[in-house]
């Protein structure tokens, strides 16, 4: 129950700031997507619970734009703590182009139940886009990353390393898309090390404001943690708040 009021606190956190930047920005400058989803997690954490997302975008000018984002997932059950997984990231788009961007980016993440005490990553890419619409829209994105991490058992690790983004959107109607997206994270001094992340998602929009989405995630981790899963999959049901 406390995880459960803890969410939905932060939930509500994330509406009013988002009525706030709406309200103070005659531009429209900010874009804020707060995310309140039911879960079942299965791999390292084996548990149905609540998370929560958010995302921040701030448009300086017509090319250059700023986005934070927030994901928290933590759970108990019988008393026992889990699931418990926070990540965070900062990134800034340059377009010089309608269609071709760069981006810098830096995030950071700990998972308790995959044996991540933390993990920076820094990086720097480029990305371009496909199809622009109305219906279809593709984008992929290609950049170097530099990773610093530190696992539970104390060990630790830094390389450099690639990524590879790419995103695929349908607009079936004009209140539902489909979405799908997949990333490739690469450690350029062992490729054994590599990881995989993937997410398939239904987005209906309710009303100018709420959508609910259906998503399914799989995260890879080639070489994990010892004693620790490979594969991590979140099937989630959210209510998504648009401002």
């Amino acid at each position: 129950m406390r995880t459960i009021c803890t969410l939905t606190a932060v939930a509500v956190v994330f509406w009013i700031a988002g009525l706030a930047c709406a309200a103070e920005s005659e531009a429209r400058r900010f874009n804020t997507e707060a995310e309140l989803s039911y879960v079942n997690t299965s791999g390292n954490s084996e548990v149905t619970t609540l998370s929560a997302k958010s995302k921040v975008t701030y448009k300086f000018t017509d090319k250059i734009s700023g986005r934070w984002k927030f994901q928290a997932l933590n759970g108990k059950s019988d008393g026992q703590r889990d699931a418990e997984a926070y990540s965070t990231e900062l990134r800034g788009d340059y377009a010089p182009t309608e269609r071709f961007y760069n981006y810098v980016a830096a995030n950071w993440l700990t998972d308790r139940f995959a044996k991540i005490d933390y993990r920076y990553t820094y990086g720097a890419g480029s990305g371009y886009k496909f199809l622009t619409g109305p219906a279809h829209f593709l984008l992929a994105e290609a950049g170097l990353t530099y990773t610093v991490e530190k696992l539970i058992d104390d060990s630790n690790d830094e390389y450099l390393g690639g990524r590879l983004y790419t995103e695929y959107v349908y607009q079936i109607t004009k209140d539902t898309k489909f979405s799908q997206s997949l990333e490739a994270l690469l450690d350029f001094e062992r490729m054994r090390n590599y990881m995989l992340n993937s997410e398939t998602a239904l987005i209906t929009a309710i009303n100018s404001i709420f959508s609910f989405k259906t998503s399914y995630i799989v995260k890879y981790d080639n070489e994990p943690a010892r004693n620790s899963d490979n594969t991590d999959t979140i099937l989630a049901a959210a209510l998504v708040a648009n401002f």
